[in-house]
Order: C-alpha cells, then structure tokens, then sequence
C-alpha cells in the first residue's frame, strides 16, 4: 500500500513477504514422451544440471513429469497439469545439510521455462514444494516438488514449444521435529549442463490453423532456453506484440486456476463489507515427525465491527473484528487432502482428512498509527475438528467408516480466555508498514503469515467394519506441541473490486474471486 491510508484502504501493490526458504538442488531436462494426437502429451522428462552447492559446483538429475495439450487455439490459455518435479541430489548436497545439524529437509524449486512461438520467446517461472524429508544416511537425496504453473498463450498461429532453463532450489534444512536449523536458509542456483537433449525442450504445442508450418525456429539447441535467435531483421524489441503470454503468475491467472472457487453466490450474497481470501500452510504432526501440506482453501470473510481510540502513548488504534468461515461445496470445511507419515518410524500411513469448522471463525485486527507507520496485530480463533475419509496403512485400505474425526475440535492456549472460552485454534500474526512502503508480515487486507499451535484430541468414530481404529489414529496423530504455519492471500472486497491493470496489481478476478492465491511456506 502506498500513499494517503486508512484502515480500509486497499493497496494498489501487495508483496506478502515469504519465510524464506533457501536451499540447491539441480535440475533435469527433458524429452517429452511421444502423445496422442487425441489425447493430452504426457511428459516424463529427465536432463542433467549442474547446481552450486556450498561445497562446490555437483552434477545431479531432474525428473519433469507434466500433461500439456494436444494442440490449442491462437488465444487460448494453455496451462500444464499434473507438474511434478522429483529432484535427486548428490551425496555431497547431504553432507552440506548434516553440517547444519540438520536431520530433516523441505524444498521449493523456481524452474524458468522458455516458451517460444517463431522468433518470438517469453519465460515462465515454474514454482514447486516439496514435502519435508528425513536425510538418508548415505548415498543421494530424492526430493519430489509439486505446484502450479502459469498459464500461456500463443499470440498467433505457430508451435508453441517448452523448454527447460535455470533452475533455483531453495532449501530450509530442519530437526526431527519440523522446526528449522542453521543461521539461515540455503540457495542454490542451478543451470543446465552443456547442451542437453533437444535444448532441454519439454513439449511442443501446435496453436491454430498454421500449427503445421510454425513462422521461425525456436531457440538453437546451445541458447539458452526461452531466448530467440538472434535476427537483424527482427529485433527483439519489436517482437513484443507477438511473443507468447506469460500469466506473471499461477497464483495471479483468472482463469483456469489451480484452487477451489471461493465467490458468493446467490444463496450466500455479499455486503459491502464482505472479503474473501485464500489461505493455505503447514501444519506439523509432531509424533509423526513431519508435517502436512493444508490446501488452498476458500475464508468468506464479513466485518462486524470497527473501532477507533487512542491508546495509552497517544497513538490512533483502529480494531476490525470480523467473522469468517470456510467454503468449500457449500459446506464450511477446507477441501480434502492426503498426507503420508511413517507410523511408529516404519510402518508407512496415508490419510486423507478434512478439516471441518464446527462453530464461529473471529478474527480481531488491531492497527496502531506510529506517526505515519502503522504497526498491526491479528488474532484469528476457529473451532475445527479433524475429519479422517480414508486411511491406508502399508498399501493396505482401512475402513474408518463415515464418522471418524476428533473427539473435539483442535485446541490452542488462547491469550484471553476468558473472553473466549472453549476448545479452538488460535493463530496470531504481526505486520507493520513503513510510510510509502508496502506492507510486510501479516495484515488482513494484505494477507501474510499467521502462526500458531495446537493439540490434537483423540479421535472416536473410526471403523466401519468390526475394527476399531481409534487407538490407532489417536496413538498415530492426537497430542500437543503441533506448529502451525499459514499464508493468507490478498483479499477481495467484491462490492469494490480491484481488478489487475498495467498500474495496479489485481485483487479479484473478473468473476470476484480472490485473484491471489497464496503458497505454503515454511
């Protein structure tokens, strides 16, 4: 947010500052695997790269997987799917994190990707996260990152083609208990090594009627991917009517997006004080030593209340309280998702749960104007029980039946007790914002992160059949001590929407959606 501010204003620029998470990996490239001409192209990809780790410049591979379109329109957006990038790391990547005192490890990777049409080029940048691992003992590192991408869109008629270019790995290396070690994350830069098959092209898409005869060559094989051949009769600078769109990000596109509509709806109409929001996390399972990736779920929001009065100091303290739930189906539930533990250390488990809000979601936002600063703190109460639909355990399926969930909901110390009794989550988070500056840390309008811990009650309900499943679940997951990290994204105020133009970055989409979806952090 810049310029003249209130506590309702809107920012014409929002940057949610990220933990940061740091790391190296290397990465692959690829040979597309051969596609139908009716069906989507399957990539299964691998090229060599070559990452520079702390202890030095390391060979290591990338494996791409990914579905790309048999061929598509000129102006139709062409988003990949199923993108997954499983990176193996040498030994001496190992050593380099065991140095930290490290045991455990998360990765998020940012692969370029050059998309070429002719002469013309763009680039994509391809985002990934990686579940938390432990750190073998000996021999390489396999870590598997998976995330959305932007879309793109060819501006005439021509092969599109994908290529694979640099590729940053960012690492956080952590104890046996999630929580992160070392004086700071590592990063690591990696590019491709030499000339790798095809330049690293991943896939070629036609577009339109031409997609037979595409108007120039791609980039030569020993170019760097993405880039065009060099032309003195087509400088680069007037190609930029017809180089290939690039959405400037996966969690920016208005359509096509990889997340749960979260719009108001007849039945359930917006006010003039009504917001929605994305949010996504972590959220640790401390006797399973690792950690769950929560989805991208929708939060309607509605403020309640807004007050203002000076505080002790003589500074103007502005409170928004406001109410939300989750949306998910017409249910207020976050949509499912699955996590693999090993139980007991060795026994391997997978659960597919949802977390179900069981009463009133309150969020108190309190804003205090140091001269022109604004210094901010939120809490964020929820009651949410832990709902298990499916469980294997060591590839075997297991009928938990229809009712198994937390005796009750997930429980945090809660700072104020008395003004808010009961069982409940509680997370916090604090934000300021420097005069002229953009906002960092959590505010409401903004998004951010917000924090927080939990116990994790017994679970009843569990067993279709004959079995009973609620000692397994409850000696597997239920306890204290469970960290909580979650990202929240730009709101959207539908009845003013803010919609993404040349100056200002976009709030909601053309159908008041929340334009930004937020990714987990560490």
């Amino acid at each position: 947010m810049r310029g003249n501010r209130t506590a309702a204003s809107r920012p014409s620029r929002v940057r949610v500052r990220g933990a940061a998470i740091a790391a190296f990996v290397v990465l692959a490239a690829m040979v597309p695997a051969a596609a139908s001409a009716a069906g989507p192209q399957k990539v299964d990809a691998e090229l060599p790269y070559v990452c520079a780790l702390p202890s030095g410049e390391r060979a290591s591979t990338v494996r791409i997987s990914a579905e790309f379109p048999d061929r598509a329109e000129r102006g139709e957006a062409i988003s990949p799917t199923g993108v997954t990038t499983t990176v193996e790391l040498p030994a001496e990547a190992v050593a380099d994190l065991t140095a930290l005192e490290a045991t455990t490890v998360r990765a998020a990777t940012r692969l370029t990707v050059g998309v070429a049409q002719g002469e013309a080029a763009a680039e994509a940048i391809w985002h990934g996260t990686a579940q938390p691992v432990a750190l073998p003992a000996s021999g390489p590192l396999t870590l598997t990152a998976t995330g959305d991408v932007p879309t793109v869109t060819g501006q005439g008629h021509g092969e599109l083609r994908f290529s694979a270019g640099n590729l940053t790995v960012d690492l956080t290396p952590g104890a046996a208990d999630g929580t992160a070690v070392g004086p700071r994350p590592l990063t690591v830069s990696c590019s491709p090594a030499g000339k790798t098959p095809e330049g690293g092209l991943l896939a070629t898409v036609p577009v339109g009627a031409d997609a037979a005869e595409p108007s120039g060559s791609p980039s030569p094989p020993d170019a760097s991917p993405g880039t065009p051949e060099p032309s003195s009769g087509t400088p680069r600078d007037r190609q930029g009517d017809r180089a290939p769109e690039v959405a400037e990000n996966p969690a920016g596109s208005a359509a096509g997006r990889d997340a749960p509509p979260c719009a108001y709806t007849e039945e359930n109409p917006f006010g003039p004080l009504s917001m929605n929001a994305y949010i996504t996390g972590y959220s640790n399972v401390k006797k399973q030593k690792g950690a769950s990736l929560l989805p991208v779920s929708c939060v309607l929001l509605e403020t309640k209340e807004m007050l203002a009065e000076p505080d002790e100091n003589g500074n103007f303290v502005v409170t928004i309280k406001a109410e939300g739930e989750l949306r998910h189906e017409g249910r207020k539930q976050s949509p499912p998702f699955r996590s693999t533990f090993l139980s007991f250390g060795f026994v391997p488990t997978t659960a597919t749960m949802v977390l179900e809000q069981t009463g009133p979601m309150t969020i108190e936002f309190a804003s205090t104007y140091v001269g022109l600063d604004i210094v901010a703190e939120t809490f964020v109460r929820v009651p949410l029980r832990l709902r298990v639909t499916d469980l294997e355990v060591n590839g075997v399926p297991l009928d938990v039946g229809s009712g198994c969930r937390t005796e009750k909901p997930l429980r945090s110390t809660d700072p104020d007790p008395a003004n808010h009794p009961g069982d409940h989550l509680v997370m916090y988070g604090k934000g300021e914002q420097k005069y002229a500056e953009d906002a960092t840390g959590y505010m409401l309008l903004t998004g951010g992160p917000l924090t927080g811990e939990a116990t994790i009650p017994a679970f009843t309900g569990c067993g279709g059949g004959r079995e009973n499943l609620d000692r397994l679940l409850t000696a597997s997951v239920s306890g204290p001590g469970n960290h909580i990290k979650q990202i929240q994204g730009q709101t959207c105020t539908p009845s003013a929407p803010v919609f993404e133009t040349p100056e200002s970055r976009g709030q909601c989409t053309e159908d008041l959606q929340p334009y930004q979806i937020p990714v987990a952090e560490r």
